[in-house]
């Protein structure tokens, strides 16, 4: 169970990471539209069809990557005092009762939305360059299938907790720079000491 949850674990970081680089692109082409629109006078064609596919497919193919690392939102005034068994049993509920018929519909509708997109070969109609926007759509159907599969390690992560009545560790991530400063700043304070 656990090499499962790991593997899931790390199929869920590498793609969240993999899309965490549209930023960059999406960053540049936002910088070339605002130089064509306001310095050339001659806006681009495709910069806003761009921008909300690159947003839209971030958002979609980083969710599985949010859930492997504990990152969503969540109300836990009570949920923070519970044991972990409790906290386990809880989200297994949860789970079972919310996120995977949401996640499932997903899917399901995602597959025909995109399918049916896909064979007319749909174009958008925001500009007149005719960008391609099934593929944007059939990410809704992949990125379902990332939140089935994370989920499922989340369900095996629950039923671990229940067992041990202790959390199996989500692994490290990517830290915040003023965290990061603090703590080499408190390890080269250590070292002095010594």
């Amino acid at each position: 169970m656990i090499k499962f949850i790991r593997t899931v674990d790390y199929l869920s970081e590498t793609i969240g990471k993999t899309f965490g680089w549209t930023v960059l692109v999406l960053t540049a082409s936002t910088c070339y539209e605002v130089f064509r629109r306001y310095v050339m006078n001659d806006p681009t064609d495709w910069a806003f069809d761009m921008s909300y596919m690159l947003y839209g497919a971030l958002f979609l193919m980083s969710g599985a990557y949010t859930l492997a690392k504990g990152g969503h939102v969540r109300g836990d005034f009570m949920y923070r005092k519970w044991q972990p068994r409790t906290q386990a049993k809880v989200d297994f509920a949860l789970y079972l009762l919310f996120f995977f018929p949401g996640v499932l519909a997903l899917v399901f509708s995602g597959f025909f939305y995109g399918a049916d997109a896909m064979r007319i070969q749909e174009v958008s109609v925001n500009s007149p360059v005719g960008v391609p926007v099934w593929p944007l759509k059939m990410i809704i159907f992949v990125a379902g299938i990332t939140l089935v599969l994370q989920g499922l390690a989340e369900l095996c992560r629950c039923i671990l907790c229940i067992q041990n009545n202790e959390w199996l560790d989500r692994g490290d991530d990517v830290v915040e720079l003023e965290t990061a400063l603090q703590q080499q700043f408190g390890k080269s304070e250590e070292g002095h000491k010594a």
